[in-house]
């Protein structure tokens, strides 16, 4: 039998996002948001190209991408509520880390496997903002698959986008849990 760590099990077999919605101040400052942003980070990366790199939104920031969001939504024509909602993502965030896919090439490991990389980035900045006690919820949204929006608000490159804004705060509430996948339906047991 493998020498379990029976703690970290436990946190994954209960983990819970906290709505954005839900967060407030405090949120981590820089030095508690680096072990945070360090337990991301040793995500695995095939080809260790480091396909993604973090942008951390902090309220200044969160304040204009809200703005450059509306104007963008705007431009675009969308609905009044689609503005509001992905406008309310920012104004109401008390820290926001932008995780960014890069591109890179490679001739030994695939675009996909770097999308891959980045997804597990996301989640692992989740749960490393989760087991540290703060509460977090991975968001995205139409802007984040605007590229003219990630161009000019984030200031993206042409091989980059964004995997997901990571909203990090105090919950002021728990949320119950929410149905989990059957198994047994999605599971495929082989012997040979």
């Amino acid at each position: 039998m493998p020498d379990a760590n029976t703690a970290v099990m436990e946190f994954l077999h209960t983990r819970r996002s906290r709505p954005a919605k839900l967060l407030q101040t405090p949120a981590p400052d820089r030095d508690g948001l680096l072990p945070i942003l360090t337990a991301a980070a040793r995500t695995p990366d095939h080809g260790k190209l480091e396909p993604w790199r973090f942008i951390v939104l902090e309220k200044a920031a969160l304040t204009r991408l809200a703005d450059a969001v509306e104007q963008r939504g705007t431009e675009t024509g969308r609905d009044a509520e689609d503005i509001a909602k992905a406008r309310t993502q920012f104004t109401d965030s008390p820290l926001c880390v932008a995780v960014i896919e890069v591109q890179k090439p490679s001739e030994k490991i695939p675009a996909i496997e770097q999308t891959y990389s980045a997804g597990a980035v996301c989640l692992a900045l989740l749960n490393a903002a989760l087991a540290s006690g703060w509460g977090a919820n991975w968001l995205s949204g139409w802007p984040s698959h605007d590229p003219a929006f990630c161009q000019s608000a984030l200031g993206l490159a042409d091989n980059e986008r964004v995997a997901g804004f990571i909203h990090i705060g105090t919950a002021t509430s728990v949320p119950p849990d929410r149905p989990r996948p059957d198994l047994a339906a999605i599971t495929t047991w082989r012997d040979a």
